[in-house]
């Protein structure tokens, strides 16, 4: 569905300097739906300029958004209907042929950013002489090379002309490619964004007061002195961070960087014209497309969560975590920084609870030390957390949630025990990452309270949580863990009680094929190149150390009891390297992924096949096109979106492989595979 068209309003203000033309951006919705730019946006831009011209004797410009909102950009609902070059090279042109009359108006003009500035928001305040912010201003950036595209309005020559390339870079290439992080107004008032912070209410009064001094010449914007010599460096550092992050597999921030390095030296209508060829490349690219389709399943498809009963979900006043290890110190910490709730953390022995409690505190001291909070803040988060050897103590939780070993007969036995003391409408959680839930509630007096809430580790970076309904889970119960997952700040997605569940099974049927590929004769780092070329956020190798070889292996036995050897194998060489209890392939602190001797030791090859890495990538991608084919065909989750939604959030695939159905059908290896795609296109 198109956004509302944003409409430029111009009213003019007879101030004591003389007429001034206030020009508000405003879609005609509040400020849950920001303002975006499409075609008719610029047309209207166009219209509110002309009036500016023609009216006499106007001696400056103030440009500001609706209430919270300044602009957020392009209209992305356009990009997937733009398939030609032509096409993108236009929307490119009309976007510098506008917003470039701000520019050639012959009187001062200030961009009072009042709210979100992202993208082409934050293009069209630099083509104004002068920007003022608002303290509270809480995001701005350019999250185009997150997408698939480059700041092609004017970002990529006016940004860097204005704040050299160093701190261009910063913004649209490191931040970008850091999980879009974003500055807020007293970031851009550091960096040189801005020339003003005006704070409260009074925001658009100062502005205008600013904007009026300016016209008299009564006030000096002293901006810092910028070089634009010396950028190869900078460029060359940056590639470095561009390889590490998206292998190559995607091409717009290369194009950024050759745009930023080129404005270090064009002129202004050199860049311009730059900026308008880049974008005809690459808005027609494959991942332009899938980083469109990502934005707009995380930004919109995920806040419906599929399969949400009606239902009113339980307050959540305390919660217990059962278990003390880093997962559940994980877990403790989230519920105490996001619900500000008391939490009990129980373990058997009370060194492990006391480890657990260090560890929670311990993270609420680190974001104050980074200015996250302030320190009686930590201090008072900490206190909320109990540790405990008694369930007694978990008499009045609301929600409580297992984080144990990963063994049926382990976790049936703390289910069992908690029942025994919490109330009877207490919700037990599991965060289990294989077992079958039914069958860990099947011995309870009240089976119906029990959820799968599987997390994703590291718990606060993942965004994803599993939440798992058996046959038996009553609608209260699940209402309360969907609520609970948004006030935690996750995403949530349904899924069957099955095998793995989703993203681990997924995850599990591509170890298999690098697993068994290294058996006949791959090295692990051929493996993991081949696949880091696709764009992978970490190699499979990699990826096992953080998750931990015998963690993942246990996933693999759930597997291959429930599908069988010839679909989930367990590799005899994989097990000894747990047996052997290493923790990952790879020597700790390798750069160069270099394999621990101990585990080339243990591991002994059936053959000696060279693997080229396109063979690599099509044996695993082919397996994971079956495998995914067989999920939905089970009804695992509701829909191919929900495994892509899960793929991103879950295990961090970047927004421009389009989470993996979408990618296996655009690769051309579904309908290879399975004759036919996921996707009607």
């Amino acid at each position: 569905m198109a956004e509302p068209v944003t409409r430029f309003y111009t009213r003019f203000h007879a101030s004591p300097v003389g007429k001034i033309a206030v020009l508000t951006m405003d879609n005609g919705h509040d400020y849950k739906k920001p303002n975006t730019f499409s075609e008719g946006a610029l047309r209207s831009l166009d219209k509110a300029l002309d009036e500016i011209v023609r009216e006499p004797e106007v001696r400056g410009m103030l440009l500001t958004g609706k209430p919270h909102i300044f602009a957020a950009g392009a209209d992305l609902t356009e990009i997937p209907f733009i398939t030609t070059y032509d096409q993108g090279y236009q929307i490119g042109k009309i976007g510098h042929t506008v917003m470039k009359r701000i520019m050639d108006l012959p009187c001062p003009t200030v961009a009072a950013i009042n709210g979100v500035a992202l993208g082409g928001g934050l293009e069209i305040a630099l083509y104004c002489t002068h920007r003022t912010v608002a303290a509270s201003v809480p995001a701005i950036g350019f999250p185009e090379c997150f997408l698939g595209l480059i700041p092609g309005w004017g970002g990529s020559t006016l940004g860097t002309k204005l704040l050299g390339p160093e701190r261009a870079l910063e913004l649209i290439i490191f931040n970008a490619l850091s999980q879009n992080r974003l500055i807020n107004g007293v970031k851009a008032l550091e960096m040189g964004l801005a020339d003003r912070l005006f704070d409260g209410a009074e925001f658009l009064d100062e502005s205008l007061r600013f904007l009026m001094d300016l016209i008299q010449g009564t006030v000096e914007v002293e901006r810092a002195a910028v070089s634009l010599d010396g950028a190869a460096p900078l460029i060359q550092k940056a590639r470095a961070f561009v390889d590490s992050r998206v292998h190559g597999a995607a091409p717009a921030p290369y194009r950024a960087l050759e745009l930023i390095e080129g404005a270090c030296t064009w002129d202004v209508e050199r860049g311009f014209e730059e900026e308008n060829r880049a974008l005809g490349d690459l808005i027609k690219t494959r991942q332009c497309k899938a980083s469109i389709y990502s934005f707009d399943l995380v930004n919109r498809y995920s806040k419906k969560p599929r399969g949400l009963p009606d239902a009113r979900p339980s307050p959540v006043g305390k919660v217990g975590v059962i278990g003390a290890g880093l997962m559940a110190s994980q877990l403790a910490q989230l519920f105490i920084h996001r619900l500000q709730v008391p939490v009990v953390m129980k373990d058997i022995r009370q060194e492990l609870v006391d480890k657990g409690s260090a560890y929670v505190r311990g993270e609420f001291r680190k974001l104050a030390a980074r200015g996250r909070m302030t320190e009686g803040r930590a201090l008072y988060l900490g206190g909320l957390l109990q540790g405990t050897l008694d369930y007694e103590d978990f008499a009045e939780c609301d929600f409580v949630i297992e984080a144990v070993f990963e063994d049926m007969s382990v976790k049936k036995q703390v289910f069992a025990e908690a029942e025994a003391h919490v109330r009877p409408d207490a919700v037990l959680a599991t965060n289990t990452s294989s077992l079958d839930i039914a069958e860990m509630a099947s011995a309870l007096k009240s089976p119906e309270r029990v959820v799968g809430f599987h997390f994703f580790n590291p718990v606060a970076v993942l965004p994803l949580v599993e939440i798992i309904r058996t046959d038996q889970t009553s609608d209260l119960t699940l209402a309360t863990a969907f609520d609970l997952s948004r006030k935690l700040g996750k995403t949530a997605v349904m899924v069957k009680d099955s095998p793995a569940f989703l993203v681990n099974r997924i995850l599990t049927r591509m170890l298999v094929d690098c697993l068994g590929m290294v058996d006949e004769g791959a090295t692990f780092q051929q493996v993991d190149d081949a696949l880091l070329e696709l764009g992978l956020p970490m190699a499979p190798f990699e990826l096992l150390g953080l998750v931990g070889p015998a963690v993942a292996h246990h996933v693999a036995e759930t597997l291959h009891r429930a599908f069988g050897p010839g679909r989930f194998p367990l590799n005899a060489n994989f097990r000894k390297v747990v047996e052997a209890g290493k923790a990952g392939f790879y020597m700790p602190g390798s750069n160069t992924r270099q394999v621990d001797p101990e585990v080339e030791a243990l591991w002994v090859r059936s053959g000696d096949r060279e693997f080229h890495a396109e063979e690599i990538r099509e044996r695993v991608l082919g397996s994971l096109a079956r495998e995914v084919d067989l999920i939905l065909r089970e009804k695992v989750v509701q829909g191919s979106m929900d495994v892509d939604m899960a793929m991103i959030l879950g295990a961090g695939w970047p927004f421009f492989m389009g989470g993996i159905t979408m990618y296996l059908d655009m690769a051309g290896v579904t309908p290879r595979v399975l004759q036919k795609v996921f996707f009607s296109f």
